[in-house]
């Protein structure tokens, strides 16, 4: 375990669900601080439980509120449905100052799910960055990638994508990333955060097309470090 692995705190809002629990999996496995956000805290201590029980009770993993979780944590992860996206925000916007949020939201409209829905601000991603208001850095990432991949010890064949509000923003996400043992791509600024949503619902399709469960992507021809 590293410095920065035990002064790190993950707070996963939503963290509850499949995503956020898979997410939460990597990361403890990983040896970092994670907290688990839900509106019902006990909801999120029951999730911690069942993290704690798959990895040992020496792993750190806390449920907690939503508002608790973000204030104590140093970054801030939403996977919430987008349903809860601008509620959720509001309620923990004044915790987030100065930190980094990592939106992984996707604004899917049931019962279209496999058709791109995109908000009038262009994206989840930018949706929250008007919410959150400045002194928040704002990124995407994980939109792309099958809980079914998340909750176990595999290798995942997937590439996640990552943009955000700045360099700095995007390399720090493309380090949580790597700890959850994924490779992460720089894809540039906020505003790219469309493209990636909008495949959400493009690879959804495709799952329902050829009886898949997780298809996902993987970028070719480029090296890493370039």
């Amino acid at each position: 375990m590293t410095d920065s692995q035990l002064i790190l705190s993950i707070a996963i809002l939503g963290g509850t669900g499949k995503e956020g629990k898979g997410l939460a999996y990597r990361w403890a496995r990983a040896n970092y601080r994670v907290l688990i956000g839900s509106r019902t805290a006990e909801k999120a201590v029951t999730a911690a439980n069942e993290i704690r029980e798959l990895l040992g009770e020496e792993v750190s993993v806390t449920g907690l509120s939503n508002p608790e979780a973000a204030k104590e944590a140093n970054i801030v992860v939403l996977t919430v449905p987008y349903s809860a996206h601008h509620d959720t925000l509001e309620s923990v916007k004044d915790e987030l100052k100065g930190k980094i949020l990592i939106d992984v939201t996707v604004p899917l409209v049931p019962p279209k799910v496999a058709t791109v829905q995109m908000p009038a601000a262009g994206s989840a991603a930018q949706e929250a960055k008007e919410i959150v208001g400045e002194g928040v850095q704002v990124c995407a990432a994980f939109q792309n990638i099958s809980h079914e991949h998340l909750l176990d010890n595999a290798d995942v064949e997937c590439d996640v994508l990552v943009t955000g509000t700045s360099k700095e923003a995007r390399a720090e996400t493309i380090k949580l990333v790597e700890a959850a043992g994924l490779r992460g791509w720089d894809a540039g600024p906020i505003e790219n955060s469309v493209v990636i949503e909008g495949l959400t619902s493009v690879l959804i399709g495709i799952n329902k097309k050829y009886g898949s469960t997780h298809a996902g992507i993987k970028i070719t021809g480029a090296k890493r470090g370039a």
